[in-house]
């Protein structure tokens, strides 16, 4: 996609009109003062002068929305900037389109992107402008900060609310087999035999949607931390594998477990994510787990069963360190090369606020709470939403691997299938998850690889 071109108004600038004066041949030129009030004028002009900053986010209907509702209250606060958004398509597609535009010089003013490890992989010291001593930081939740830090430099405001990884389940049918939340690996799958028992899918498995089989093994890394507090680090310095360390491995062995015990819906392999959750929906398949972004989806196609869909963190092997996998929402960066810096920080800064919360609020339903400090959920959320909120509370949150270490393996998705289709054991599995990830740390140029 080539930058629309970009408006750009001239300001005005004061003149000193010189008048030579003549008085006979001898006389010399003399210079007129301006008239009484003509500077302040044109101060007066400077200021009220329009600037346009350009801003780019992906083409989905709800990043569409949300950026449109931001920069209306943006544009209601500040008249004299004006904010011109422009769409790219979301997946490879616009991760190229951003990475062309920002080599090539013709990045806008502001993006919106992933934050983690692509944020990495976009060279944020050379091609965007750090903020981490900016004001606006102040309001911005540590662990989003550390999604969005290279180096020891912050590159972004969040924008948009987190996700988690977890289970979605149907509280009806909890509720008539006379189940509980789990709270340990050994109770979620004793639930499981009990809904099997019911003649109810228990755990609803979306493989035709490939990428839909790695949630097992994401929403797993919050017990992984637990366990191993250092396990991001060790794993990015090649010091500590999936197929080394015992819970890191868990990830896959309950994939496997799940499998072997024919949890999942006998047709996984040909059924689609929409298909799963419409399942869930009608109570025909007990537990999904998944990401939170499938709420609008739910709400969208499925508003009359909103409230029998409830949403857990995934259990660990002890039901005390119970807590969720969160996933980091996307940066507001700044292009370093902007020529309009100051419009751009006040414009993230806006973002990055309570009122900017609450415009994001107002245009897209949240799918989790916000990484802004004492920024409050619209009392219309979803109770999959609510469900969440517990674990923030109490502090018993994790960002996702993918936001701590810049490595993932891009046959994950492949993999996870053939562990969850028992074609490989979860020990297979991660090695071959470990054999993966190599290529890409050594083209990253990690240490120790």
């Amino acid at each position: 996609m080539k930058k629309n071109g970009t408006k750009w108004v001239a300001l005005l600038s004061t003149s000193v009109l010189l008048a030579g004066v003549a008085a006979g041949c001898s006389s010399a030129p003399k210079e007129e003062s301006a008239p009484s009030g003509q500077a302040a004028q044109s101060d007066t002009k400077k200021s009220d002068e329009k600037v346009t900053i350009t801003l780019l986010v992906d083409n989905t209907q709800d990043s569409v929305n949300m950026a449109k509702g931001i920069v209306e209250a943006f544009e209601k606060k500040n008249p004299n900037i004006h904010v011109e958004t422009e769409t790219r398509p979301g997946g490879g597609e616009g991760d190229n389109i951003v990475k062309t535009r920002l080599a090539t010089g013709d990045m806008t003013d502001v993006f919106f992107y992933n934050s983690g490890s692509l944020m990495q992989a976009l060279n944020p010291e050379k091609n965007i402008l750090d903020v981490s001593n900016e004001p606006f930081m102040a309001n911005v939740l540590d662990s989003f900060k550390k999604a969005v830090t290279y180096n020891g430099k912050a590159y972004a405001g969040p924008v948009g609310s987190t996700m988690a990884g977890g289970w979605f389940y149907n509280k009806k049918v909890y509720k008539d087999l006379g189940l509980s939340v789990p709270k340990s690996w050994d109770e979620l799958m004793a639930n499981s035999e009990k809904i099997k028992a019911a003649g109810i899918t228990p755990i609803i498995g979306t493989f035709k949607d490939d990428w839909t089989t790695q949630l097992v093994l994401l929403a797993d890394y919050y017990n992984v931390q637990a366990a191993n507090p250092k396990f991001a680090d060790d794993y990015t310095a090649n010091k500590a594998k999936f197929a080394t360390d015992p819970t890191a491995l868990r990830g896959f062995e309950k994939l496997e477990e799940i499998a072997k015990k024919g949890y999942m819906n006998k047709d996984m392999n040909a059924t689609t994510y929409d298909a799963g959750l419409k399942m869930l929906a009608e109570g025909k398949g007990a537990q999904y787990p998944m990401l939170s972004f499938a709420v609008p989806a739910l709400e969208q196609n499925f508003p009359d069963k909103m409230g029998d869909i409830g949403f857990f963190a995934q259990p660990g092997d002890k039901a005390d360190t119970n807590g969720l996998t969160v996933w980091t929402p996307s940066g507001a960066y700044i292009y370093k090369e902007t020529k309009h810096v100051e419009e751009a920080k006040k414009f993230v800064s806006f973002i990055a606020s309570i009122e900017g919360t609450q415009a994001q609020a107002s245009a897209s339903k949240p799918t989790g709470p916000y990484a802004i400090k004492d920024a409050k959920l619209p009392d219309n959320v979803a109770q999959v939403v609510k469900d969440m909120t517990p674990y923030f509370d109490s502090n018993k949150t994790a960002p996702a691997l993918e936001f701590l270490s810049p490595i993932k393996g891009s046959s994950l998705p492949q993999i996870t299938t053939e562990v969850g289709a028992g074609i490989k054991t979860g020990k297979q599995g991660a090695e071959a998850y470990d054999q993966d990830v190599e290529k890409q740390a050594k083209q990253l140029g990690l240490q120790g690889w």
